[in-house]
């Protein structure tokens, strides 16, 4: 294998479109404006098959790219086969109501540390978990995605699922700022509009201002238009990511657009300038997912700026260190999870 090329990371995560690097992915992945890739169902045959791909991923490029991952559970898993099956998060929020907070903290933690070290032993470095929104019985795209309705769970919940995480050296990133539980909406469709004032917001920050706490290095904004506040969605305004998250919430780490492809993004313009909306609002790593025209005219819009992001290291995995003895009574205890939750709601997963 070559040596990799000396390049810095650019601020866009791409993907590709199989199990295996083309000549033309390899050509991609080494372009200066990208700076990670995001793998998917399409892209993960099994545990074997996607360690490889990590592998030559990485081997790529110095400082090597992060590889993200949607890996939250339930429908949304993208490897499935050779790892953990995961519940819903909800049964997290379950086990809270019917074992009580304490458990289902220990839980929570024992499902990152589970999901941190599997996929840790993968190379994947980032996980697009937890999702933080609340469930307000509305959302079809949030639904069991979220961990419960009050926000006090769903902070505590979701820290300690972080911390498990954290503790093997597995990246999060919170999302979807500042909270999509509400509006059934879905932004991958449409622009959803939120028409609550300030003072209802509240609820929907409490996990996030709990996050940032806690720690998480990334954190992802809604493509949501909260028109009380700012007539543009969160994820390309000022008042969202440099006011109220960076100002009032205090988070200091990375920044991630949702995929710019979405239908949520797409008002601010042509690829160009969904990306300019992005940045100049405070995103450093934006995706650009199932569009590989708008990934390869973005990338050129970026090199002709000279946009590199440097601080997307921050988000490299680090060495799992899990003693493996747990393992099988981790993996024990979500499987129980898994099957009480299916049961209760009577919802194969």
């Amino acid at each position: 294998m070559p040596n990799p090329i000396e390049l810095a990371l650019g601020p866009l995560m791409v993907d590709i479109p199989g199990p295996i690097l083309r000549a033309v992915d390899r050509e991609r992945l080494q372009h200066p404006a990208v700076g990670g890739i995001i793998l998917f169902s399409r892209n993960c045959v099994d545990a074997v098959q996607v360690r490889e791909l990590c592998s030559e991923i990485h081997a790529l490029r110095q400082p090597q790219l992060i590889i993200g991952i949607d890996q939250e559970g339930g429908r949304v898993q993208r490897l499935r086969e050779g790892v953990t099956r995961f519940p819903p998060q909800a049964s997290l929020g379950w086990a809270a109501e019917s074992d009580g907070l304490d458990r289902a903290r220990d839980l929570a933690e024992i499902w990152g540390e589970l999901l941190g070290y599997e996929l840790r032993q993968l190379g994947i470095d980032l996980d697009f978990t937890p999702c933080i929104d609340l469930d307000s019985g509305v959302s079809s795209v949030i639904g069991d995605r979220a961990l419960h309705s009050d926000p006090y769970i769903v902070g505590e919940l979701a820290s300690h699922l972080w911390q498990g995480m954290d503790r093997q050296g597995l990246n999060g990133v919170a999302k979807h700022f500042p909270g999509h539980g509400n509006i059934a909406g879905d932004s991958h469709l449409e622009l959803p509009i939120d028409l609550r004032p300030l003072d209802e917001l509240e609820e929907d920050l409490r996990p996030f201002h709990r996050l940032v706490a806690a720690g998480i290095p990334a954190i992802m904004p809604a493509h949501v238009q909260y028109s009380a506040l700012d007539e543009l969605p969160a994820g390309y305004s000022s008042y969202w990511l440099q006011k109220v998250l960076r100002a009032d919430l205090g988070f200091t780490g990375i920044i991630v657009s949702d995929d710019l492809s979405m239908a949520g993004a797409v008002g601010a313009g042509r690829i160009e300038q969904r990306v300019d909306a992005a940045l100049a609002a405070g995103c450093e790593l934006l995706l650009i997912c199932n569009d590989e025209a708008a990934a390869d005219q973005a990338m050129q819009h970026c090199l002709t700026r000279k946009l590199c992001a440097p601080r997307l290291t921050l988000l490299r995995g680090q060495d799992s260190p899990i003693d493996p003895t747990r393992l099988s009574s981790y993996r024990a205890a979500i499987e129980e999870l898994r099957e009480r939750f299916a049961k209760r709601f009577a919802k194969p997963l």
